[in-house]
């Protein structure tokens, strides 16, 4: 006679901005979830939706778990988001806690890494790298992977991730800013925009060659990039920047 393993079913509910990525009848709710073989609750977490980089906090029956928690028959599951104002590093640690900031984006978001890097943030960007390879370089450089793409941040590589909820730029570096807690951390200027590279000074004399009649006349502060030769000075289009900046960081 064949025999059949039971049924099991735990109870997960979900909070505030995770429910994004549930669907409408789940959202704000505790609904049950019926399994066949217990799991890893990373893996279950993550099979509901959510990506296991936007989960700062896992409490089984009102008890904090680590992701490698084998979820049971009748457990109560709540799932939170990273806490603002409430440190939860104290009560269990589901992932190393980051030295710096510093990022790497997918191919989708290269206006957003232009305004990272224009806030003074170290800010990788590839567009023609393949999933793997974002992955990877976010996991061995201890960065942090922006992305809209859900699927990259399940992959199993990635410790530090964040799903870009918005699709107009401005936005995005707003939402990043306030999920990472950025504002009083930016120094604006230090990048080079086009590859990432912090800017040197270099003497007005020994680029005279390169710049414009108007421009050696009107201006004496130049950097450069080490890596690409684009040079920087305080022009128009800096005044622009810098009222942009403003505008971003006094929200």
């Amino acid at each position: 006679m064949l025999s059949f393993a039971p049924m099991r079913q735990a109870t997960f509910r979900f909070y505030a901005e995770l429910n994004d990525f549930l669907s409408p009848d789940r959202r704000g709710n505790a609904f049950p979830h019926v399994f066949l073989l217990s799991a890893s609750i990373k893996d279950m977490i993550e099979s509901l939706g959510v990506p296991h980089t936007e989960v700062d906090l896992i409490l089984v029956c009102g008890t904090p778990v680590e992701f490698t928690y084998l979820v049971g028959d009748g457990d109560r599951i709540s799932v939170y988001p990273t806490f603002r104002s409430l440190p939860v590093a104290s009560v269990i640690q589901l992932r190393p806690q980051l030295q710096e900031f510093r990022f790497v984006l997918d191919g989708h978001l290269g206006r957003l890494t232009t305004y990272l890097r224009m806030l003074g943030f170290d800010a990788l960007y590839q567009p023609r790298c393949d999933d793997q390879d974002l992955s990877r370089t976010s996991a061995i450089q201890s960065r942090v992977l922006l992305t809209r793409d859900r699927g990259l941040l399940k992959r199993a590589e990635v410790v530090w991730g964040y799903f870009v909820r918005t699709t107009e730029p401005k936005k995005q570096l707003l939402e990043v800013l306030r999920r990472f807690n950025l504002f009083r951390l930016a120094t604006p200027f230090q990048r080079c925009l086009r590859c990432n590279c912090l800017l040197q000074p270099i003497s007005k004399e020994s680029i005279s060659e390169r710049l414009t009649r108007r421009t050696a006349r009107c201006y004496d502060d130049f950097r450069i990039c080490p890596s690409c030769s684009r040079l920087y000075w305080k022009g128009s289009h800096h005044e622009h920047m810098q009222r942009f900046i403003a505008r971003v960081l006094t929200v």
